[in-house]
């Protein structure tokens, strides 16, 4: 398993953990408080954590699924955040 993260600058992180989790619950299984997330995608999984001025996203698939739960993730957040055109920058682990 991969697990890539990215720090996004924000002072709506609970608004926007709030947003994602409630459109991705949906579809697939989520948990989520003001602060915390957990999305369980059929590719991966994302923990999502907001702080003051930070949505923190980590997303942990498989090495054929990292990039495009990546993609998945930062596309959504892209929109419901694009007033603030956010900027996410993945880091991976192995």
């Amino acid at each position: 398993m991969t697990v890539s993260t990215a720090n996004v600058t924000t002072e709506n992180a609970s608004k926007y953990l709030q947003q994602l989790c409630k459109h991705f619950g949906h579809k697939v299984p989520v948990e989520f408080t003001h602060e915390e997330g957990k999305v369980s995608l059929p590719f991966g999984s994302c923990q999502l954590r907001a702080s003051t001025n930070a949505l923190t996203l980590q997303a942990t698939g498989g090495e054929g699924e990292i990039e495009k739960l990546e993609n998945f993730l930062g596309s959504h957040l892209e929109r419901f955040a694009f007033r603030e055109n956010p900027q996410i920058t993945w880091q991976r682990e192995a």
